[in-house]
């Protein structure tokens, strides 16, 4: 745990702001379930609760814990603040694992007390005014830290983390103790207007000695992360420095910032380690292009090229049925229709559309593999400067199967409107022309037949009118077949124009539908996930009362 001078300063401007600072933690650790450490998130909802049943409790008293190892004097030194002697010292310390109080001032202090678990028997109740000075202080002596039994340990863990204020008792021949510094004061490090230590039995030294002593401390206690955390000497037993240690603790009580004072600390240490499951800034996201190419690719693998083909053959198709040359439309019906071939009839009702699949060829390896590339460029451009919690949650927000893909992008070609087959008004037109052209030449050339099996039988030829030197039979056969074959011609170059724009209109109503495909793919859970990201990291900004 690390802490810097600006946590400090900050930390006096947010005392009245906890349950709002709380609430802001209990959204973040909402927001991170899953993208942080699930120890660092049990640890913050553990703070939260603890956080608030203290506040629920007496704000009027200040606990104030003096921890300590064994042989270090810290029940003396209790007992001497008390003026009596309620936990055994020495070697009548009792192997019990509950901590013993003494509590001045006893109005609305008796719900805390039960918080803390302390048992009834193990705590005494102070009534008179000869400690107003100390009125509101709830002072706890805890089981030896080094303790062997483990139940003792444990009992010290657990109050560390709910008093207010930590008295650390050491002695001159175990201040260095690993244990005490490796376990307890380093990971109170950015609590230090609630950690104090206190130096004890200096009366086993002579003055140099102890000063050396406690300045050797204080360097320990800086290492350990606690700069500005108060490191006292004293002697339980002939009183030295006993004062010191009491207007400590009566300068504690009179402020009342010692609750506030810890549970910010407690709050601004975890928000700092939980800092790092977020981004510093605002996700950047995904952009146009990344969503082109994805759009792309799922066009690709949806046959989109496939189906305005299919489209721009299946309307030539039906223009040469209304405006090629009659006599040889029936060749057109040895063609089948493309879009029926892809069970995309346009003709058929959506309802029933949409209870039948297509008929589009599957993804080949190939487009498969650009889907999954367009997918995965969309999740690292969105993901780009998120931590690696983050990134992961946006692949897994999109990793869905290519079958699942297909299905959905087959659903969205059959539903898609690719136009109706109504046929434009000229070509009736130019139909009912071919038609009468037909005629014709139908016309003449029955009347050029008779005019032959005239001639053959010898018969008298029958007048024949003429226009331009042209017999009228040769003019009406002549004309309807090359005029004929001229507009067949003619409309089939001008519907290849019409055939195209058709086409790339088709095919923009299809990445219309893909997009929708995308984006509920993809594009959306991506989305959703960035903000979830942004939801957690101003939730964390307000816990750190940003």
């Amino acid at each position: 745990m690390t802490t810097t001078s600006g946590h400090r300063a900050r930390g006096k401007h947010r005392r009245s702001d906890l349950p709002t600072l709380l609430a802001s933690l209990d959204e973040a650790v909402a927001e991170l379930d899953g993208r942080a450490e699930p120890v660092l998130l049990e640890r913050a909802r553990a703070l939260t609760a603890r956080a608030g049943e203290r506040l629920r409790l007496s704000g009027e008293h200040t606990v104030v814990a003096i921890a300590g190892s064994t042989g270090s004097g810290k029940s003396t030194l209790f007992n001497a603040l008390a003026g009596q002697e309620l936990s055994p010292a020495g070697v009548r310390r009792p192997t019990t694992s509950r901590a013993f109080a003494c509590v001045w001032g006893a109005e609305g202090a008796a719900p805390l007390v039960q918080w803390l678990g302390v048992p009834r028997r193990q705590t005494d109740w102070r009534h008179t005014e000869e400690f107003d000075d100390l009125a509101g202080l709830v002072l706890l002596d805890l089981p030896d830290h080094d303790s062997t039994e483990l139940e003792h340990r444990l009992e010290v863990d657990r109050l560390v983390e709910m008093v207010d204020l930590l008295v650390w008792v050491v002695d001159p021949q175990k201040y260095a103790d690993e244990a005490l510094h490796q376990h307890y004061l380093r990971r109170l490090a950015g609590h230090d207007s609630v950690t104090v230590v206190l130096l004890n039995q200096i009366d086993t030294l002579n003055p140099f000695a102890a000063a050396d002593c406690a300045a050797d401390l204080r360097r320990l206690v800086d290492l350990d992360g606690l700069p500005r955390s108060r490191v006292l000497t004293c002697s339980a037993l002939d009183g030295t420095g006993l004062e010191d240690v009491r207007l400590l603790l009566s300068g504690a009580v009179q402020r009342r910032r010692a609750r506030n004072d810890r549970l910010v600390a407690d709050l601004e240490t975890l928000v700092d380690e939980l800092a790092p499951t977020v981004g510093a800034e605002a996700a950047v996201g995904f952009g146009s292009s990344d969503r082109e190419q994805l759009v792309d690719a799922l066009a690709g693998a949806a046959g989109v090229p496939v189906i305005g083909e299919a489209v721009e053959r299946s309307y030539l198709l039906r223009a040469e049925g209304q405006l090629g040359w009659p006599p040889v439309r029936w060749v057109r019906r040895l063609r089948p229709d493309p879009l029926r071939r892809l069970h995309l009839r346009t003709g058929e009702r959506r309802e029933v559309r949409e209870l039948v699949r297509s008929s589009v060829p599957a993804a080949t390896p190939v487009q498969q593999a650009q889907v999954e590339r367009a997918v995965r460029r969309v999740c690292d451009s969105a993901g780009e400067g998120l931590p690696r919690a983050w990134q992961d949650g946006l692949r897994a927000a999109t990793e869905i199967r290519l079958a699942d893909i297909r299905d959905t992008l087959d659903a969205a070609v059959v539903r898609t409107d690719l136009g109706g087959d109504r046929a434009p008004a000229w070509w009736r037109v130019v139909n009912a022309a071919q038609w009468l052209l037909t005629g014709a030449a139908i016309v003449g050339a029955v009347w050029l037949a008779l005019l032959v099996v005239n001639s053959w039988l010898r018969l008298p030829d029958p007048p024949t009118p003429d226009v331009a030197a042209f017999p009228v039979p040769t003019l009406l056969l002549l004309g309807g077949v090359l005029l004929g074959l001229a507009v067949a011609t003619a409309g089939r170059a001008l519907v290849r124009g019409t055939a195209a724009v058709r086409r790339r209109r088709v095919e923009g109503k299809l990445r219309k539908s893909i997009q929708a495909v995308a984006d509920g793919l993809v594009l959306t859970p991506v989305s959703t996930e960035l903000e979830r990201h942004e939801r957690a990291r101003l939730a964390l900004d307000g816990a750190r009362g940003g």
